[in-house]
């Protein structure tokens, strides 16, 4: 994994061509995997998109569009997402108490495109780990189907917290993990040191979300600087 991410670079995605392209790799991984139906369009995307607290993100292997995941930081003062809007009952009391979240929806891969095989989701969800270690939430919400729960169990010790129930925008039964943070992430970083990044990596992905920009932010993985160092 740290020599495949001398090849990746992570893209903030804001607008333009790159945006289209996430939104059609969207659409390709969810009509493959029955989560959508036919869309004239051709694209995948809803109202959370641009909202002032989402992250739309592209993950790109030798110079290729591979996977794309979006995430909301969640709190008291920006409570919209869409595990928000789907699990309320879960969530909006926790918020009231001052808990925070990051949200992780909209993850789709193009396997024909993965450089290698199962490696799609660790370079994916490297970016939540990015994420946590900036904003430094009290945990990490992962909507996903039920027959998928064994890898975030296994891999980030998600807990599930809701029976499979209808989700915004998808024809699939979604429930709802929570990744915890703090020891737990700790530990995490511990076993994937290729999830490690640097303060400043952390700061261009998610210093400011910047959803009126044309032009891509695009950032090289850090954890090799961690590897050096050791």
């Amino acid at each position: 994994m740290m020599q495949l991410l001398e090849h990746v670079d992570y893209r903030l995605i804001t607008g333009g061509e790159d945006l289209e392209a996430i939104y059609r790799l969207r659409y390709k991984s969810y009509l493959r995997s029955g989560m959508c139906g036919p869309i004239a369009s051709g694209m995948f995307e809803d109202r959370w998109d641009n909202l002032p607290n989402s992250y739309r993100f592209g993950v790109y292997c030798y110079g290729e569009l591979v996977s794309t995941i979006r995430f909301h930081y969640i709190s008291r003062e920006h409570p919209n997402s869409p595990s928000v809007d789907a699990y309320p009952e879960i969530l909006i009391e926790r918020l009231a108490r001052g808990e925070t979240f990051i949200d992780g929806t909209r993850f789709a891969t193009d396997p024909d495109a993965a450089p290698a095989p199962g490696v799609l989701p660790f370079l994916t969800l490297r970016l939540a780990m990015v994420a946590s270690l900036y904003f430094g939430q009290d945990s990490v919400l992962t909507p996903v189907k039920v027959e998928h729960s064994n890898f975030y169990s296994r891999y980030f010790n998600a807990v599930q917290r809701t029976e499979a129930k209808e989700f915004p925008g998808v024809l699939t039964r979604i429930a709802l993990f929570e990744i915890p943070a703090g020891e737990n992430m700790r530990l995490t970083l511990e076993r994937f040191p290729f999830f490690r990044s640097t303060p400043m990596e952390q700061r261009l992905m998610f210093g400011n979300p910047a959803i009126n920009r044309l032009t891509p932010l695009s950032v090289v993985p850090t954890a090799k600087y961690y590897r050096a160092a050791a």
